[in-house]
């Protein structure tokens, strides 16, 4: 394996990286020279990912690309349980057959950033399929109830009187039996989920095997500029998103995320970030540039430079110039003539269009979208679930989304 200078070695240790439990013991390990299995696992309990999830897979491709052994879990199982990390009722369970439709379309999101070619893939059906009643019990009779009411988001539903399903405690169970599984050597998870990879090394020391070292990392803020990035809270940047999407959700950050998304999302240089820091204190550089250059990054990574560019124009174009796309998406519609003003128009409800058409991504978005006066038509605002079109009427939906109605 190739070696490792100092400011390699300090990337890797320190940025885009909360805490190592336990560092020096890492360090001893990438001394030694020899390939590490790097264990990240996935639940596919939603079909898509985004730039929170690729935090820690870009960790992953930078020790991989020096010689370390990616193992990529699918949570077929854990998934169908839920992990309630952040959440404060007990969720849903998913049919086998929802799980593995969610999980290939992660997997092809997933070598967006990881290299397909050095990653093992495996699912955890692979044995836990052969579990047997005993097992279960070994794993339970290693841990206590109160060990598991210590994590955050168990004793907050606890002391608030909320259920917790006896299969929710088993989930930190099975994903720290993962690491047994595959004979981890590190495992990579977000600061919200530092309990379930410590009790990942605990197993391993109890069953004989050499304890993991668990890489906690940063858990990126979404575009609402508050909480974590999250589909369900819609302040997300999906790595599977139109170019000219993603690009503009990038522009909408608050400027104060500026910095941890450089560092976070993109290879800029610890010396480059420094200096970009500066100008952004010293007020000598627009905020607006530093974000065109980060989404340009971005969206070059998903996609290509040539769709950065043109998502670029696009931006340009219809945000800060404040026309439509020349590309713009039509729909054809037939008309009926109104007998009082002899015009062609139809009502129609834009709840069911802006749905159907995909300028939002459920129905309960669209409501919130018209009710906040992010719909209009023809530049005028309006806060009506029902609206009359017509022929060449051109509707926006927030900044970036655009529909022509046609008539045909």
């Amino acid at each position: 394996m190739p070696s490792i200078n100092p400011i390699q070695l300090d990337n890797i240790l320190h940025r885009g990286v909360t805490d190592i439990i336990v560092e020096s013991e890492f360090v001893r390990l990438l001394e030694e020279g020899k390939p590490l299995r790097l264990k990240m696992g996935f639940d596919p309990s939603r079909p898509d990912i985004h730039l929170g999830h690729a935090v820690g897979l870009r960790k992953l491709r930078e020790l991989q690309e020096i010689g370390h052994q990616v193992v990529l879990i699918v949570g077929d199982w854990t998934a169908q349980i839920g992990d309630p990390s952040g959440q404060s009722a007990t969720r849903q369970m998913l049919s086998a057959e929802e799980v593995r439709e969610n999980a290939q379309t992660y997997l092809k999101q997933f070598f967006k950033v990881v290299d397909k070619s050095k990653t093992e893939t495996v699912w955890q059906s692979e044995w836990f399929g052969k579990f047997t009643l005993d097992n279960v019990f070994d794993l339970t009779r290693r841990f206590t109830v109160a060990q598991f009411l210590a994590r955050d988001d168990f004793a907050n539903r606890y002391n608030a009187q909320q259920p917790i399903a006896i299969t929710e405690l088993l989930y930190p169970l099975l994903q720290a039996y993962d690491s047994v599984a595959i004979n981890s050597d590190v495992e990579f998870g977000g600061s919200d989920q530092r309990f379930n990879l410590l009790v990942g090394r605990d197993l391993q020391g109890m069953l004989g095997q050499r304890q993991q070292q668990c890489f906690i990392m940063p858990l990126l803020v979404g575009t609402d500029g508050s909480q974590k990035m999250s589909k369900s809270l819609n302040n997300y940047i999906g790595v599977d998103e139109p170019a000219s999407d993603m690009y503009g959700k990038i522009m909408s950050i608050p400027d104060h995320l500026i910095m941890s998304y450089l560092e976070l999302t993109t290879s800029t240089s610890k010396q480059d970030l420094t200096q970009i820091n500066k100008e952004i204190q010293a007020e000598s550089v627009n905020p607006m540039d530093i974000k065109k250059m980060l989404a340009r990054d971005i969206v070059s990574q998903f996609h290509d430079e040539s769709s950065a560019r043109e998502s670029e124009l696009t931006f340009v174009r219809t945000v800060q110039q404040g026309n439509e796309p020349e590309d713009i998406k039509t729909l054809f519609m037939q008309f009926s003539t109104n007998a009082e003003d002899s015009n062609k128009s139809l009502t129609i409800n834009f709840v069911d269009l802006i749905t159907s058409e995909n300028l939002a991504n459920s129905k309960s978005e669209a409501k919130r979208l018209i009710s906040q006066n992010a719909v209009s038509i023809n530049g005028v605002s309006s806060n009506s679930e029902t609206n009359m079109v017509h022929p060449n009427d051109i509707i926006r939906v927030g900044r970036r989304r655009f529909l022509k109605i046609v008539e045909g």
